[in-house]
């Protein structure tokens, strides 16, 4: 591994700074499979210089998701100062699909359709390690059934995150109406019992770490 520290030159910097602004617009807009080509050629970059700065898909996703996943934690602190318990958490969800429309590559980040960087999976976790809170919270208060787990949250962004993808260039706030139903039925007084239970811990992980 490389220990040089020497700051970039002027141009250099230039172009590393026009490939990561050009990389998040691109990501956003399709996904994090957009060709690299496409984002060389839109930065006015050869892509060789593009392999210089970014050796590979990689390092891109590791420069821009965690700073894109922070905000993750800013809406579960929000959620959590919500009087309204019922408001706080249905509010996280809603912000958190929001996130997941606005941007084709952290909604491909969130959904698990690529493998996230240690950095991107601690940001992520920032983002919900006060989930847990939040939905304790509205169950304590009687408004959200008492069998939704932090668990059936990954299943419910997996759901939208399809949905997003199918629905975004024909109708970009069809995702609203489903998620409006889907909140409806976690009310407490719509429960009603479900012979499924979530699923547990060890199950989330494998199926998060299926291809």
């Amino acid at each position: 591994m490389s220990t040089d520290t020497r700051p970039l030159r002027a141009d250099a910097a230039r172009n590393r700074d026009k490939l990561l602004t050009t990389a998040s617009a691109v990501f956003g807009e399709r996904g994090l499979d957009a060709p690299l080509e496409e984002i060389a050629r839109r930065a006015g970059v050869s892509i060789g210089t593009l392999y210089n700065h970014f050796p590979s898909r990689d390092a891109f996703l590791d420069a821009i998701l965690p700073v894109r996943l922070a905000a993750l934690e800013q809406i579960a602190v929000t959620a959590m100062h919500n009087a309204d318990p019922w408001s706080g958490f249905a509010g996280f969800v809603e912000d958190l699909i929001a996130l997941q429309a606005e941007d084709r590559g952290l909604n491909d980040a969130l959904a698990q359709r690529f493998p996230l960087s240690p950095a991107a999976a601690e940001a992520c976790h920032r983002g919900f390690k006060h989930f847990a809170t939040i939905i304790n919270r509205a169950k304590k208060s009687g408004q959200l059934r008492v069998d939704f787990q932090p668990q059936d949250l990954a299943t419910l962004m997996w759901a939208m995150s399809q949905v997003i993808r199918e629905s975004m260039d024909v109708a970009p706030q069809a995702w609203r109406r489903c998620l409006a139903f889907f909140l409806d039925g976690l009310r407490a007084e719509a429960a009603h019992p479900i012979a499924v239970p979530a699923l547990t811990q060890t199950q989330l992980a494998q199926v998060l770490q299926t291809p």
